[in-house]
């Protein structure tokens, strides 16, 4: 299963808030001919990780098929990012668009980029609500752990609601 985390808060010039930017790069997706969304989780409001008084993220998760490998995914994948107006500063800043390998199948990378599975994806409540709308039954490729016991082990002080 090849997992890919889809956030953003703020808005975008050319597509609007952040839900709009979110949908609008599902669409780049598709247009690609390499790629295809077989599943979507529906959005979720997030506050950020760390807590700070940046806005709120529109977070969701989509599972796609495709031949082409990690490294070219993510490639692809930061292309969006680029042409929807993504500037890379510091960690954890606020953006426009973030697109995320969170996993490819049962690929684990630990020592080269892309690291997979996400390496951070396991502690995150944006990545694993959404995730659990498409697969409830998904185990982490590295450590085994079944999602609902990562969700339940989730610091209590992120938050994260389903808008729809």
């Amino acid at each position: 299963m090849i997992l890919v985390g889809i956030g953003a808060n703020l808005p975008s010039d050319r597509f609007g808030d952040p839900m709009d930017t979110c949908e609008a790069a599902c669409d780049a997706l598709e247009r690609l001919d390499f790629v295809h969304i077989i599943a979507r989780s529906g959005w979720f409001e997030s506050a950020p990780v760390p807590l700070s008084d940046q806005p709120w993220f529109i977070n969701g998760v989509v599972q796609v098929d495709t031949k082409l490998p990690p490294n070219e995914l993510l490639g692809a994948l930061h292309s969006i990012e680029a042409d929807f107006g993504r500037v890379r500063s510091e960690r954890n800043a606020p953006r426009v668009l973030d697109l995320d390998l969170l996993a490819y199948d049962d690929i684990k990378i630990t020592d080269s980029s892309p690291q997979i599975p996400h390496p951070r994806m396991h502690v995150r409540a944006f990545v694993l609500l959404p995730l659990a709308k498409i697969n409830p039954d998904w185990v982490h490729p590295q450590n085994g752990a079944k999602l609902a016991d990562l969700i339940e082990k989730l610091p209590k002080d992120q938050l994260c609601r389903p808008l729809k």
